[in-house]
């Protein structure tokens, strides 16, 4: 990844979005780990924190699963996301502690409603990521990520799920939604934190 590119970016304007940052054979091992969308595996995504999570079909609609660092391709994917966190901290001053990152998968009719990566109570997230798993993705499927401004009343940026697509983003200043999808729609979440968090 272009450490360089993307700080600038961030600086400037508080996003990036990269077509395939990534080696292809790493893109394809996580293909391959999120088409093993085993029911054990991945869980019904909730919205809210700690005792007041729960799962609302109208406002979130997909299924996860947390990367596991003793899978090769999660951990080469968690060690890229390392040596991104290490080039932001030292050419942005940006204090990112850790990382924390999930497959997501959304069924057909389902999507993700405006909303802030910012948990409610605490600053935690400050860095979005959000790589895109899906072949031969077609502009009628949907699944678009809209990102609007900090008002959250206006869409500056609407991203087509392709393969190999990275999304970056400041997650206190974007406010984002997942449009319906019209098709199966994979991607890995990620978030970059600071300590504390």
């Amino acid at each position: 990844m272009d450490i360089v590119k993307i700080a600038d970016a961030l600086e400037r304007k508080g996003y990036i979005i990269l077509d395939r940052p990534l080696p292809d054979e790493l893109l394809a091992g996580l293909l391959a780990r999120c088409n093993d969308d085993d029911p054990a595996r991945f869980r019904a995504a909730q919205v809210g924190r700690g005792a007041a999570k729960q799962r609302i079909d109208s406002i979130r609609g997909d299924v996860i699963d947390w990367l596991d660092a003793s899978n090769s391709s999660d951990q080469a994917y968690l060690a890229r996301m390392e040596e991104l966190r290490l080039g932001l901290n030292a050419a942005l001053f940006m204090g990112l502690f850790d990382y924390e990152c999930h497959y997501a998968i959304y069924g057909e009719g389902d999507g993700y409603a405006k909303h802030s990566d910012v948990l409610q109570g605490r600053k935690n997230r400050i860095l979005t990521t959000v790589l895109y798993l899906n072949e031969d993705w077609q502009a009628g499927n949907g699944g678009e990520l809209l990102i609007y401004d900090p008002s959250g009343d206006t869409a500056i940026e609407k991203v087509q799920p392709t393969f190999g697509t990275m999304a970056i983003f400041l997650s206190e200043q974007f406010p984002h939604e997942v449009l319906v999808s019209h098709a199966t729609r994979r991607s890995i979440a990620g978030w970059f934190r600071v300590s504390g968090s």
